[in-house]
Formats: C-alpha cells, sequence, structure tokens
C-alpha cells in the first residue's frame, strides 16, 4: 500500500509545494529557520545523521512523523509528544460572525510574531506568515487574534498560527477565523488539515465542531544540538 502524503506532512510539503523552502543535506530536509523548524528524512540510516548534521547547523528542528524518530548522534531529544492530525473532508455550514476579519499582509508581521511570541500556538518566526494567507481581528486598530496556513503537501492546506490575545479570549475570534481558513482552503479544491496535542481536549472538540476529524495519531519530536 503507498504512503498517504499526510502519513509525512512535512517530507511531502518539502519536497513538493513548498521545497524551495527546503534545505537539504543527503537525504534530510530542513525548512528554512526564519519560515519554520520543521525537518524531515528520506528513512535510510544514513539520512538520520545527515538531520543530525542540520540540526547542529540550523539549531531546534522539530519532525512530525508516525513514530518517535532516533536522536542522531550530536544531538538530543527536547521532546517528543502526541498529536492529532485531523481532516476536515466536509465543512459544516457557513456561520456569519459578529466581528471583521481582516487579511493580514506584511506590514502587520511584527504584530503577528509578538501574538503568536505571547501565546505560543506553535512554532511561528520572522516569515512564517508568508507560508500562506493570514487573516485576523483587530480591536483599536491592535491584532487581537489570528489563524492562517502553515504546510502544503498536495491537495492539502495545514491551518495553522492560531491564537488569541488573552484579553480578547471568549469572543469566538479563533473558532470565527479557522473556519473562514477553512473555507477558503476548500474552496479551492484543497482539503484542511491541522495537528493538535492530543491531550489538548477543549481546543480538540472545537476543532471537531468545526467540521475536523482525526486522522491518525503522530508524534511530534523536537531536536536540538548537544551543548
Amino acid at each position: 500500500m503507498s504512503e498517504h502524503l499526510l502519513d509525512r506532512p512535512v517530507w511531502s510539503a518539502l519536497t513538493g509545494h513548498q521545497s524551495h523552502l527546503a534545505l537539504c543535506k543527503g537525504g534530510a530536509l530542513r525548512m528554512d529557520p526564519a519560515f519554520g523548524l520543521f525537518a524531515a528524512v528520506r528513512g535510510e540510516a544514513v539520512d538520520n545523521l545527515a538531520l543530525g548534521d542540520l540540526v547542529r547547523e540550523h539549531g531546534v528542528t522539530g519532525l512530525v512523523e508516525l513514530a518517535p524518530v532516533p536522536t542522531p548522534p550530536g544531538t538530543e531529544r527536547v521532546s517528543a509528544a502526541v498529536c492529532w492530525q485531523m481532516v476536515a473532508e466536509t465543512l459544516p455550514p457557513a456561520r456569519a460572525v459578529a466581528f471583521a476579519i481582516e487579511a493580514l499582509t506584511d506590514a502587520d508581521a511584527p504584530a503577528m510574531l509578538a501574538l503568536a511570541t505571547l501565546t505560543k500556538p506553535g512554532p511561528f518566526f520572522s516569515r512564517t506568515h508568508e507560508l500562506g494567507s493570514f487573516v485576523g481581528v483587530k480591536i483599536d486598530d491592535r491584532l487581537a487574534a489570528m489563524a492562517g496556513e502553515r504546510l502544503r503537501p498536495e491537495g492539502f492546506t495545514e491551518v495553522s498560527g492560531v491564537c488569541t490575545h488573552p484579553d480578547h479570549r471568549g469572543e469566538g475570534y479563533a473558532a470565527g477565523l479557522m473556519a473562514h481558513v477553512a473555507r477558503r482552503i476548500a474552496d479551492r479544491g484543497e482539503a484542511p488539515f491541522l495537528h493538535s496535542y492530543a491531550d489538548n481536549v477543549g481546543a480538540n472538540r472545537l476543532y471537531e465542531s468545526l467540521g475536523f476529524r482525526l486522522r491518525r495519531e503522530m508524534i511530534f519530536t523536537v531536536l536540538k544540538p548537544v551543548q
């Protein structure tokens, strides 16, 4: 049976639509650190050695795979967490929201990075916002919430960067923005998907209400160079 593209989402993205973002060493690939920390290997033992080179050269690195990744020489494992990979094959009917959703641009990049740094929705760096389209909600001209796109394997786009400033939680911004992003992905003929920690029960229930369903469990392994 052939491997599903989402069984190896980082490899699928960095050898496909987003190959221009990949730093390559042997059979190992890593996303340009300005955009993200994700990496993947082709699968041979020698590729794990190449992965170690990338970790030592570029710092903290994350892999999303079906199983924990062996720790390459010269690196150490920071964490290995179980994640849910969820896909929305069908979306519920669109609902009106009581707030304005704005397209975010490069001019919003500092505010986006600041919001992500504060709320920690997942890895977010100086150029992560360039991985796809992002939208947000602004209150008094300040960014209060956002959501956007990240990995893009063929036929799929990951919903990511979903976060709300602590002062504005409970207003439905995250749900409204996620639904907007997912609908836009579906409208261009792709399937929205996402990754969420398995123990994040509240968030996973929200995602289910938006049409996302568990596809399978994945392991998010984080490696760093040995000091």
